[in-house]
This record gives C-alpha cells, structure tokens and sequence, in this order.
C-alpha cells in the first residue's frame, strides 16, 4: 500500500480483553475497557472523534513499529473493537476496515460463546446487524479473515462483510499479508446502491417477491466486478397473454452514491423477446449466467437457513449440466461451475434437521458463493474472491486495520 497508494489514512486498532485505538500510529492511543466495552453508543463516539490526520507516507515507521510491539494475551473483545474502527472509518466513505482475528468474540458487545450459532439471519446476534446497517449507510466496507485451524463462529462474524462488500476468507499465516492487501484494493464503485427492477405485470420474482412485478434491492456498497443476479418467472394465467406479444419491457435503475456522496440514478430500459418455444439449445445457453445465479442463490438460502430450497436449485442446475453435456462438450470455465454446484451440494448434506450449523470452513464458502461472479471476471480482477477448500493450521493472532 505504501507503493501502490501512499496518500491514504492507514489506522491500527487492537483487541484482547480491551480495546487499543492506535490510529495512524503517530498519536496517543486510546484504550477502551470495562463497562465501555458494552456501550454502544459510546464506542461510536470515541471513534468518530479519533483523528486520524496523516497518510500512510507519513506513518509507515511508526505503524510498523506498532504493529512489532503487539503481544497476544487475553480474552477476544471483537465487537467493540469492530465498531471503533467502523465509527472511525465513517468519516471517510469508501473506507475499508479489516477484520482479523483468530478468536470468537466471548468478551463485550456482539460476544457469541454463549449463544448458539444458527443459521437463520433471525438469530443472528443483533449487534452484529446494527453494525453491518451502520457500515453501510456511512459507505464502509468490512472484511473478515480468520485463521486456520482456529474456530471464530463465521458464519455470524461474516455477515459483516457479507452485507457491506467485503471479503470473507481463512488464511494461512504465511498468507495473511497477501489477504490484507487484497482487501485493501481501493476499488470502490458506489455506495448506498438501490436497484430496482420494473417488468410487465404478470411477472414476478422469486424468492424475493412473489406477489409484485417490481423489485426493489438494497445492494449497499459496490466495488470492482461485482455481479448481480435476478431471477424472474411469469404467473401461468398470463402465459397465453405474453405469447401473443413479441418483446416485454423491462426496465432497472440504478440509485447510488459517488465517493464524494452526489446523488446519482442510471435508467436502463429493454425489450426482451418472446419465444414460443420451450426447448432452448445448449449453445444459446449463458452457462456463466446460470452459475453464477445458482451459486448466489443456493448459498443465500442457505445462509437463511432454507437448506432443503437450495438443494432443490443445486439439483436442478446439476440435472441440466448433465442434460447439456449428453450435446456437447464443457469448456473449462463451464466445468468450473459445475464444480462449484458439487461443493455447495456436499455442504449441504452435511447439515442435518437436528443440527442445522455451519463450521467456518462451510460458512467461507458460502459467503464466498454469495458473491460469486464469472470465473472471465475473476480472471481480470485481483481482488475477488477465490472458492477454494484450504486445509487448516493453527495459529493465533488479533490485529484490525482500517485504510481510509
């Protein structure tokens, strides 16, 4: 980062059984502990107030230095510890704040050893959704990297990231600088994007809204080769009526916010055609469309819980991977998906009715499907994430950056 973007605000928070706000390293720290450790509102505050004045040019020895100094003792005050660095990143939109840790939070605001983890969003601590809605509404992006061989309750922790943009990934030590830098892209788009999609009465959406032909997303922050996919069907008793038409419209805007916080809308207006044929050939087929769709939604079902949907969409999209190659041949980026599919599959049958949880391991994997984008996409841009299953070691650490 120094090399590639010395003008940016680089601060260090650390976390034990106490918060310790370095800054960019060239001021007094800040320490937060006892009965402050559980006022939210208090955290916020000493956050936003902490100045941060210098760029990484001017602070690298002495964040260098910081970081040299930093023993491991203690308990994991992860929340706390989040929320300073995402107070203290709300003042600059566009921010990163990089979670690491090789703990779950058992100490302060957001500790989750005492509660069990599920995976339905209803039971997801709530200060992990206040904090994730926060982010998003002042244009900060969270990421979140554990370690090998280390249990950090993911599938909760992640949801920082999975709703703000970020990265979610387990990591070797020899690797975790790597992670960090690639989190730390500067590839902001957009913040507070809205989309809304319009299409002819008669259609619908599902598993968003069945009932009404416009669809409404928030899809928050957006960075670098994000790639989003709707889903629509129509209703049987307007399936005579849209076969007597040639094309409907269809219509999306796009609402956001440019880094310096303008207030923007883009209008995209298409007529589809209709087709009066229901078999459609394997080369007109998207494959990367249609993977990158069942990735996303599979995992999202999951994640809510709704494990036996998703393996119905995961069994639909295996049965006409094997339908289109009975008629030809899968490219290799084709094959990758497939694989994809094969993945998630196995996740899902291992988890039961009796104990419907996910290890971190599983949890990676999913918030990494979620935000899936073609493996064309992946290949020219750097800083996506990659799908893999890694072995696991231990190692233990807790340091968290935020790049402004």
């Amino acid at each position: 980062m120094l090399q590639q973007s010395p003008h940016r605000r680089v601060a260090l928070v650390t976390f034990n059984d106490e918060v310790v706000i370095y800054g960019d390293g060239t001021g007094t720290p800040l320490t937060l502990r006892d009965w402050a450790l559980v006022d939210y509102d208090h955290i916020w505050q000493q956050g936003v107030a902490y100045s941060i004045p210098h760029c990484i040019a001017e602070t690298h020895h002495q964040l260098v230095q910081r970081v040299n100094d930093l023993r491991e003792h203690g308990a994991t005050c992860l929340g706390p510890a989040a929320l300073a660095s995402v107070a203290m990143a709300s003042r600059y939109p566009g921010s990163k704040v990089i979670l690491c840790t090789d703990g779950k939070a058992n100490i302060g605001l957001g500790e989750m050893e005492l509660t069990p983890s599920l995976p339905s969003s209803l039971l997801t601590p709530y200060f992990y959704r206040q904090l994730a809605l926060q982010a998003v509404g002042s244009g900060v992006i969270i990421s979140v990297i554990t370690f090998e061989g280390t249990d950090c309750r993911l599938a909760d922790v992640g949801r920082l990231a999975d709703a703000t943009g970020g990265r979610v990934n387990i990591v070797s030590i020899d690797a975790v600088a790597t992670e960090i830098q690639l989190a730390s892209v500067d590839n902001i788009l957009a913040t507070g994007v809205t989309a809304t999609v319009f299409a002819p009465d008669g259609v619908y959406f599902p598993y968003e809204d069945e009932n009404n032909h416009t669809l409404v997303r928030e899809i928050g922050n957006v960075t670098k080769g994000l790639e989003i996919t709707i889903q629509f069907a129509v209703k049987p008793e307007f399936t005579e009526v849209f076969l007597q038409r040639d094309t409907l419209p269809f219509q999306l805007q796009l609402s956001f916010k440019t880094r310096d916080r303008q207030g923007l809308t883009r209008v995209i207006t298409e007529q589809r055609p209709v087709t009066t044929c229901s078999r459609i050939s394997a080369g007109n087929l998207n494959m990367a469309v249609l993977g990158v769709h069942c990735a996303q939604l599979s995992a999202s079902l999951t994640m809510e819980g709704r494990v036996q949907e998703a393996q119905r969409q995961l069994k639909a999209r295996q049965d006409l991977h094997k339908q289109i190659s009975k008629q030809r041949p899968f490219q290799e980026e084709e094959s990758i998906y497939g694989n994809w599919m094969d993945t998630m599959t196995t996740i899902c049958d291992d988890i039961t009715m009796e104990s419907q949880t996910l290890s971190d391991e599983a949890a990676k994997i999913m918030y990494q499907m979620k935000r899936a984008s073609s493996v064309s996409n992946n290949h020219n841009n750097s800083s996506s994430n990659t799908i893999e299953i890694q072995k696991k070691t231990r190692r233990k650490t807790k340091v968290l950056m935020d790049t402004m």
